[in-house]
């Protein structure tokens, strides 16, 4: 079973599921208490915007559990005594990897939490995740070319430039080393 969340030192990366997504898209009054945390003044942040809400959603009805983590997954910033648990930002994948192994990540973090290294460590979360899945080889991810910000993000998580997408935004790749589990001692 692939973990649905994860842990990075200041985030907790919480796998969207179907219920996440309908209230965060319906009920928008019910979604910070399903998620355990406060929303940001300007969520949905950045890329993140409805449309790829409601396509996270329609890949989780049509691909049931063997969709779960292969979407979005929310980005919540740990409560510290000054602030509680705040939603910051979110990621994910475009969908499980192909048959050899490469899987799309994108990424976005709130306007009001920028600038403090939590997109370094939301992409440190989702590369991690995907190699203890042991199915993913390579993950690419593309940014435009005026975001010098997000292209910094890749290449601090070991992407490579990798050229340019026919859309025109920068394509970056890197290897994944999947997690090799300890074996039980006989």
């Amino acid at each position: 079973m692939i973990p649905l969340i994860a842990h990075t030192p200041r985030l907790t990366l919480i796998a969207a599921s179907r219920a996440l997504l309908i209230a965060e898209l319906q009920k928008p009054r019910y979604f910070p208490v399903l998620l355990g945390a406060a929303l940001p003044g300007d969520w949905p942040p950045g890329e993140y915007d409805q449309a790829a809400a409601e396509f996270f959603l329609e890949q989780l009805t049509a691909g049931g559990r063997d969709a779960a983590g292969w979407y979005g997954w929310y980005a919540i910033r740990k409560a510290t005594p000054e602030v509680p648990a705040t939603l910051v930002g979110a990621g994910g994948f475009l969908g499980p990897p192909d048959a050899a192994g490469l899987a799309e990540i994108g990424y976005s973090i709130a306007a009001d939490w920028r600038g403090q290294g939590l997109g370094n460590e939301l992409v440190a979360g989702l590369i991690e995740h995907a190699a203890q899945t042991g199915m993913v080889r390579r993950l690419q991810a593309h940014t435009q070319p005026d975001n010098a910000v997000s292209q910094q993000v890749l290449l601090r998580n070991g992407f490579q430039p990798a050229g340019t997408a026919p859309d025109g935004r920068l394509r970056f790749e890197r290897a994944v080393e999947p997690v090799v589990k300890d074996a039980a001692p006989a």
